[in-house]
Order: C-alpha cells, then structure tokens, then sequence
C-alpha cells in the first residue's frame, strides 16, 4: 500500500473495525456511536453483502462521511478496493479522526484490520464485535457459518452483547460464558438499547485537538468507562528495557482493552510512541517533546491486584 508523502507529519488516524455476524446489531450499535461522536470526524466505511449496500443508505442517516463497498466480504472479493479506498482516506486535505469499517457479517474483523495496519496513517484502535445474544447459541452451531463467527469473537479485542432483552438473566449468564470460554479478550459489553460507552470505541482525545507533536499524551482516560472497566497509569523516569516491557504489557493478557503512552527506551535515543490494543504491541519513534518520563495509560477490565501486579512488573521493566 502506498502512503501519502504527508501522512507521517499527522497523527495516525484511529481505526475501528465493528464486525458481528448477520443481524447481530452493528448497523444499530455504529448509528449511536455516531450520534454521540461528541465533534470527531469520523469516516465510516461500510461493506454490505450484496450488490446494493443497505447498511450505507443507513448510516448516512448520521453521517455524511460514508464509503460503500459492496458485493462480500471487504477482506477477500474486494479487498483491492478496500485498499484504494484507504489510501484515498489517508490522502486527504484534512483527513478524519476516525475511521470505522463496518465490516460484512460474513468477514474476518481481523482480516480487515492486518490490511488497515499495512498502511502507517492509520492506528489501530480496536476490533469491536457484536454478539447476538439471543440466536449466537444456534448460529454457533450451524454448519455453515458456525466457523466463520467463531473466528469473529476470538479475535475481538471487545465484544458487545446485543438483543439481551429478549432473553432472560439465566440464559444471558450462559451467553457470556460460552463467549469468555471462545474468545481471547475478556471485555464483553452489554449494549443498551442498541448503544455502548462511546468511551470502549472512541479516543478521549476532545474534538479539534489533535496536533501531531502534543507535548503529552494525546488520549487521557476516558471520563465515562463501560460498567466494570477501569484504568491506571504507569510512570517512571527510569528508561526501559525493550523486551521487558513487552512482556510486563501481557501481564493482564486478555483482560487489557488498550494501553497508550510514551516511553523512555534503553536501545532508543528518542521517546517511543507506545500503542496496545488486544495482544498487539506497537512501539515507534515519536519526534515531539514529551515530559522526561515513562508515561502509559492502561485501560481494561482488571481489579486493583491486576493493577499491582502490572505495576510492578513495568516497573521490573526499568534499568
């Protein structure tokens, strides 16, 4: 993939891949995030299965900004043209703050974000699935398609458990164990009235703030957290070990939602932007000023001993 000479004077722009199987709800979940997209400028891209795309006529309802690709899956039978498509977004004038695909229901979310991630103007911020609560159970079981949605919840950083009225506490306590028992995160969200915490998909970043060189970082904590996520923050003005602090990152594993920051390296002169989301790790070099000191920003569903533990396994990280 080709990147626009300019893109590496701005700041990566967030990617968000939404997928789920066939109704699950994302169409539903996209349209409220993007009523409450609180001034970003979001680019949604959209994949319908189908020579026609239903799901952008939708969408366009909230937001001006919609690319349609049709015909399948945006990862295999029009992977060329997602590609393009990205390109065209990375090169523009004044480019968004996010980007979210809204992939078709019978695409490998993960897939479509290792292709986002070839070019550098784009970060990836998360991979968000919806679950139908009531009808994952047979959809699981089906064998056509029980391997496609199997392969969409493991590689979730979050999952979003939708239609959960229409079943009761009982069965909604099996759907959320059966996906733990699937899936490598440990974030599963239950969606209200069709809508989730901005704060699981959105930067806190506030809108018309993103400079390329911020002399801190560019995403606080977010104000407004989904039930049963919390976050904390490392410092240490101490430099790091490269392959320590990689391995003190996985410390909470699946229960980590995303971690960013600057970091002081022991094999680099210059800061290091760190990303985490999932179980990917991205460090690269940052030419802005930053405070002299380690700062990282970990957000996820862990409970004060978590917190310690991963405090100090950073902090074992330091020379």
């Amino acid at each position: 993939m080709t990147v626009a000479a300019s893109a590496p004077q701005r700041p990566p722009i967030a990617l968000i891949v939404l997928g789920g199987y066939l109704g699950a709800g994302k169409t539903t979940l996209l349209n409220h995030l993007l009523a409450d997209a609180q001034g970003r400028r979001v680019t949604v891209l959209v994949n319908d299965f189908g020579a026609i795309n239903i799901d952008a006529s939708l969408i366009r309802e909230q937001s001006d900004d919609v690319i349609s690709l049709e015909n399948g899956c945006v990862c295999c039978s029009i992977g060329g043209r997602l590609v393009q498509a990205l390109v065209e977004i990375s090169a523009r004038a004044d480019p968004p703050d996010v980007l979210i695909i809204e992939a078709s229901g019978v695409s490998d979310p993960v897939r479509i974000a290792q292709v986002g991630m070839l070019d550098r103007a784009f970060r990836l911020h998360g991979i968000v699935v919806a679950v139908d609560a009531q009808g994952i159970g047979e959809t699981l079981g089906d064998p056509y398609v029980g391997d496609i949605v199997r392969r969409q919840i493991e590689g979730a950083t979050a999952l979003v458990l939708t239609k959960t009225d229409l079943i009761d506490e009982s069965a909604k306590g099996a759907v959320t164990s059966k996906l733990l028992e699937l899936a490598g995160t440990r974030i599963v969200i239950e969606a209200m009235h069709g809508a989730i915490p901005p704060a699981l998909v959105f930067d806190a970043t506030p809108a018309g703030t993103r400079q390329p060189n911020a002399p801190a970082l560019r995403s606080a904590t977010p104000a407004h957290l989904p039930a049963g996520l919390r976050s904390f923050t490392f410092r240490s003005e101490a430099r790091l070990n490269r392959a320590r602090l990689k391995e003190a990152l996985r410390v909470l594993g699946p229960r980590l939602l995303r971690a960013k920051g600057f970091v002081l390296l022991d094999d680099a002169g210059a800061p290091q932007e760190l990303h985490v989301v999932g179980p990917r790790i991205r460090l690269g070099a940052f030419s802005g000023a930053v405070s002299a000191e380690s700062t990282i920003v970990l957000i996820g569903l862990f409970d004060p001993e978590d917190e310690r533990l991963a405090i100090g396994a950073l902090h074992s990280a330091a020379l």
